[in-house]
């Protein structure tokens, strides 16, 4: 006879309940985690991962009673994809053979940016999708990231990250997608959507607050206001769960004033079960529950760190047991912890493991990959055009003073800087070359691509191209400079090559663990780019980087910003640089002009910009939204409504019409200003964009309709609310950049929303 939670004609919570009521306190904890069987391999790839990698026991033995989850079996070292498939299968088989039930593993891998695998396409890094202003190329990305994992066997995501850059000193800003909410919440719910369409369970990073910690610090504590944490950190969460679908949340390793977020019944709980309705699975970042005990000082064992994350919310520790088994199971025999917390979290787990099909009668664990038996392709060409795709709109050209761009007749072309020839330099720290390929030096890279110098030389057969690396990425070795210097003096045109090494915990430049003290280039480049800058040449700036750097103080003859442009990157770089591809980009967040200007951004009220009480000039060097390109753009004809009623909504709309000789895409950015408010309020905060692609001489009209919900904000009680009286909506191609502004009433009543309000500004595009 069918067991009642394998038939798969019953309803879910019949099914789970039926399940749970059979299950053992240990078989319930055993749901409640995961394992690492790589942890104790080579240098680090998650915080403290040695400090808590003890030997584990035979497999049999710790999986008797069942297994949560499975950690990174693709990301933790090279292995190739149908070899990992199979092995993933058989380890599934082992572990239904060897439990009661025959539970399967939930399998998580990372995808920040394409899959972390060996062999996988490495994308450009969510700050560069922030510099696309593109959703739909997000989407179609992140789904076809999705069908390459499910194709394997893996079930869930680790991504995307929905953190605000709010301060770029911190390493992991090139895991951010920018400084604006809606910016950051738009394409995190276009990438979650990607991802769940594909069938894999995306996981919202990090809840909430992370990316805000002190000085830049990775891990250090977070000082915020409850109105800035409402306004601008948990927007991207809400959008992302309503537009998008997530299926998980994972927690962040923040504390913010003074309570971490792993411990946070508030946050997880109140708020994002009970206010928001979420009812996936949340799941612990790596070690984040024992860093209750070990970090953060909040608890004095592994079992007070459990009952602590459990009463929080917290339902799966990862990426391996040491809370939530023996230590407290101890405090459930004992009493301690009521076993209705246990089972809560085993709900969840148990319910997401039947929508995946992982209860069904006959459910086998081969995946698609291990039954064609065929050699798994991670890189296809539908992907790699992808990322060629989203390389080419990601890049930014932030100056072309000189006119020297796009480059046309390259005679003699000096490509020099420490990552002119650097494969590595083009990737983020969790695109796998970077993540775990360095720790394995005689492993191929894994896909093919080329450095920016061989790019360089491809885009232009025709000219010499000299090259010199001038110095390292970090460091203060000097000695190649005057090489660099005098390969430069020789050439018509100086590409000076230079930007960051993506690594992890002190590893690289950027990345996870990467954090900068001030905004300056790394190591001596600043040095080497001053005396490129000295000689009688022009020179192109290229910077390949995770987060903007200070810039005030130099001017060469063009800068090209590239935001870690993956694999198809350089040749996109390269484009650019010659006008193959015409550069759409936009900054996702704002360039310092000095290196300690900092922390700001755009979002800052009227005393938090320029003015005469304070010596400091905060402005930047180029502002949010900023971007050049090679045709003209015009916008004209305006209109907005007279009225813009409290519950209601306007319509904005303007003609855009590509005033150039070729063909090229806009992004046209609606602000709205709130002039006065019972709270302090932006002095401008983007409400809606349109990334509009016009044929030289096109035009089209771009209308928005702002609802009165975009314009709420968290009053003096803590409650959200729609205000009246003037608002200024404002329409340009930058922060800076407006090119028209409409002052009009919100009439009415005030009202309080909630968050079921609208969530998104609807734009539609009509061809004129």
């Amino acid at each position: 006879m069918l067991n009642p939670w394998a038939d798969p004609g019953r309803p879910t919570g019949e099914r789970v309940a039926a399940l749970l009521a059979e299950l053992t306190l240990e078989e319930k904890l055993a749901q409640l985690v995961g394992v690492w069987v790589g942890i104790s391999e080579g240098e680090e790839v998650a915080p403290a991962q040695h400090e808590f990698a003890e030997p584990l026991p035979p497999w049999d033995e710790l999986t008797k009673p069942g297994l949560g989850q499975l950690t990174r079996v693709f990301g933790t070292g090279p292995i190739d994809p149908l070899v990992g498939a199979k092995v993933l299968a058989e380890t599934q088989r082992k572990l239904v053979a060897n439990t009661r039930f025959g539970i399967p593993a939930m399998a998580h891998e990372e995808c920040l940016a394409g899959f972390t695998a060996w062999q996988a396409t490495v994308f450009p890094i969510p700050l560069a999708w922030g510099a696309s202003f593109d959703p739909e190329t997000v989407e179609r990305m992140a789904r076809e990231v999705g069908l390459v994992m499910r194709d394997v066997g893996v079930h869930q995501g680790l991504a995307p990250v929905l953190d605000v850059t709010r301060d770029p000193r911190w390493g992991r800003t090139e895991e951010t997608i920018g400084e604006d909410p809606y910016l950051v919440g738009l394409l995190g719910a276009a990438y979650t959507k990607g991802l769940e369409s594909s069938g894999i369970v995306a996981t919202l990073k990090h809840f909430a607050g992370y990316s805000a910690s002190r000085g830049g610090r990775n891990h250090a504590p977070v000082h915020m206001g409850p109105r800035e944490f409402a306004d601008v950190v948990l927007p991207p969460f809400e959008m992302a769960l309503r537009l998008g679908g997530a299926r998980s949340v994972m927690n962040s390793y923040a504390e913010v004033d003074g309570v971490p977020a792993g411990s946070d019944p508030t946050l997880f709980t109140d708020l994002l079960r009970d206010k928001w309705g979420f009812g996936g699975v949340v799941v612990a970042d790596y070690f984040a529950v024992s860093f209750l005990e070990t970090a953060h000082g909040v608890a004095g064992s592994p079992g007070e760190a459990a009952a602590l994350a459990l009463a929080a919310g917290i339902d799966v520790e990862l990426p391996s047991v040491r809370c939530y088994g023996e230590p407290l199971a101890e405090l459930v025999r004992s009493g301690q912890v009521d076993e209705a917390l246990v089972d809560r979290a085993v709900v969840r787990v148990l319910t997401q493991k039947c929508e995946l099909g992982l209860l069904d009668e006959g459910w086998q664990p081969e995946s698609p990959a291990v039954l064609r038996g065929e050699p798994v392709d991670l890189d296809p060409p539908a992907l790699r055009d992808l990322a060629r795709t989203m390389a080419e709109r990601s890049v930014v050209l932030l100056d072309n003073a000189a006119d020297v761009l796009p480059l046309r007749d390259a005679g003699k072309l000096a490509v020099v800087g420490p990552c002119a020839d650097d494969l590595l330099a083009l990737m983020g720290c969790y695109a796998f070359p970077n993540h775990v390929g360095v720790q394995h030096p005689d492993v191929p890279l894994g896909v093919e691509m080329d450095t920016m110098l061989q790019a360089v030389r491809k885009e232009f057969p025709g000219a010499a191209v000299t090259s010199a690396k001038g110095c390292e990425v970090d460091g203060d070795d000097r000695s190649g400079i005057e090489d660099a210097v005098a390969v430069a003096r020789e050439a018509d045109v100086v590409l000076a090559v230079l930007g960051d090494r993506a690594g992890l915990f002190g590893r690289g430049t950027s990345g996870e663990g990467c954090d900068a003290e001030d905004l300056s280039l790394p190591g001596v480049q600043g040095e080497l780019l001053e005396q490129l800058l000295a000689l009688d040449v022009p020179v192109v700036l290229v910077l390949l980087t995770g987060r903007p750097y200070a810039l005030g103080s130099y001017r060469p003859a063009a800068i090209v910003q590239a935001f870690f442009p993956g694999e198809e990157g350089a040749g996109a770089v390269a484009g650019v640089i010659s006008g193959r591809v015409n550069p759409s980009g936009k900054l996702p967040v704002q360039v310092p002009r000095g290196s300690g200007g900092q922390p700001t951004t755009y979002l800052h009220p009227p005393l938090g910009g320029p003015g005469g009480v304070s010596s400091v000039d905060p402005s930047p060097a180029y502002p949010f939204g900023h971007g050049l390109s090679y045709t003209s753009f015009e916008l004209s004809g305006f209109t907005a409504g007279a009225e813009f009623p409290a519950d209601g909504e306007v319509e904005v709309s303007c003609l855009v019409r590509n005033t150039g000789d070729r063909s090229g895409a806009e992004v046209v950015q609606l602000y709205l200003h709130d002039p006065v408010a019972s709270v302090t309020r932006p002095v401008r905060q983007l409400v809606g964009f349109a990334r509009v692609e016009l044929a030289a001489g096109a035009a089209t009209e771009v209308t928005f309709r702002l609802h009165a919900d975009r314009t709420s904000f968290t009053g003096r009680d803590g409650k959200r609310v729609v205000e009246t009286g003037d608002v200024v909506l404002q329409v340009g191609c930058s922060s800076e950049d407006i090119r028209w502004e409409h002052k009009v009433p919100v009439t009415g009543e005030p009202r309080v929303v909630g968050h079921d309000r609208v969530l998104v500004t609807p734009v539609t595009a009509t061809a004129r």
